[in-house]
């Protein structure tokens, strides 16, 4: 569970080749020798395991176990030998040495309960922050910059990590375990802004439509951000409000060619059933602004 960027590893390896094993693929006994390859004597013996073969052709590689919780317990007796001994023995018997490779599991193992902590950790620091204010204090803490205390990794997340793998063996040959906490707001602005100019980088080279927004619009789309789904959440949020109004828009055939688009929440006044809406808006040279009036699209009972 040892998170590293591309950049810190391209510094220790001159070539780097990053292979993805989804284990929860060998959930089941019957598929672990596909993880290292069948004994002699059965079906795929000479095909040789998935991991074998990528660590023979590549001693030095990143290898990236994906859902590591989901593993039958065989695989876990498996990675034992690899995370302590750095060698690997497969089906057919042969050593593979693998010393310098990088190997980093992904789990949602004790997801909710990081979640939870985080989001209470950063409403405490917010009310640190709001009381250093009003008391005029220079040194106000950033509410975005919290860290997980050693006392809760010992006393809620080590405990369930027992608890599931079963296996203190296993967990005492991990390296490091780094935490991903909720997003806070301000990485969410930058999620959502992302997530836009992507869609309007297509809009300009398909159509030549300028998409243009502001701030509120940013902190709309992030209200959208769902804890449990993460990044997604914020991506199917854009694609619900914003692509699908663009697409009705020009199946309706609304959108002048070369034209600049803004997108706007609708003010106080016009909001329906007080939910807070956006809006797309053509923009005219003299920068005058028209609101589309799109056309909701037809129910499939229609």
């Amino acid at each position: 569970m040892i998170s590293l960027s591309v950049s810190d590893i391209k510094k220790w390896y001159h070539l780097v080749v990053l292979f993805r094993l989804i284990v929860h693929l060998f959930s089941v006994r019957a598929q672990v020798a596909k993880f290292i390859g069948s004994p002699p004597g059965y079906v795929g013996h000479e095909e040789g395991g998935q991991l074998t073969k990528l660590l023979r052709a590549c001693p030095n590689a990143v290898v990236l176990f994906d859902e590591v919780d989901k593993a039958h317990p065989d695989v876990l007796t498996i990675m034992l030998q690899l995370f302590d001994e750095g060698r690997l023995t497969d089906g057919k018997g042969k050593t593979i040495e693998c010393k310098d490779a990088i190997f980093i599991m992904t789990s949602n193992v004790a997801s909710d309960e990081i979640a939870q902590h985080a989001l209470q950790l950063r409403q405490e620091a917010e009310q640190v922050s709001r009381r250093k204010l009003a008391d005029n204090l220079e040194d106000v803490q950033k509410s975005d910059d919290i860290k997980i205390s050693r006392q809760f990794k010992e006393s809620v997340i080590r405990p369930i990590l027992k608890a599931h793998f079963r296996r203190d063996e296993f967990l005492g040959r991990i390296n490091e375990i780094v935490y991903f906490l909720p997003f806070c707001h301000s990485e969410l602005l930058q999620l959502v802004s992302k997530e836009l100019s992507f869609w309007a980088k297509k809009a300009k080279q398909r159509h030549d439509i300028t998409l243009q927004w502001d701030r509120p619009v940013l902190d709309l789309l992030a209200g959208g951000y769902n804890m449990h789904y993460g990044a997604r959440s914020i991506k199917h949020e854009v694609e619900r409000r914003v692509v699908n109004q663009l697409a009705a828009a020009y199946e309706q055939e609304l959108l002048p060619k070369g034209c600049t688009l803004r997108l706007s929440v609708q003010s106080e006044g016009q909001k329906e059933y007080g939910t807070p809406s956006l809006r797309l808006e053509v923009v005219g040279e003299d920068s005058s602004s028209r609101t589309l009036d799109i056309r909701p699209p037809l129910s499939p009972e229609h």
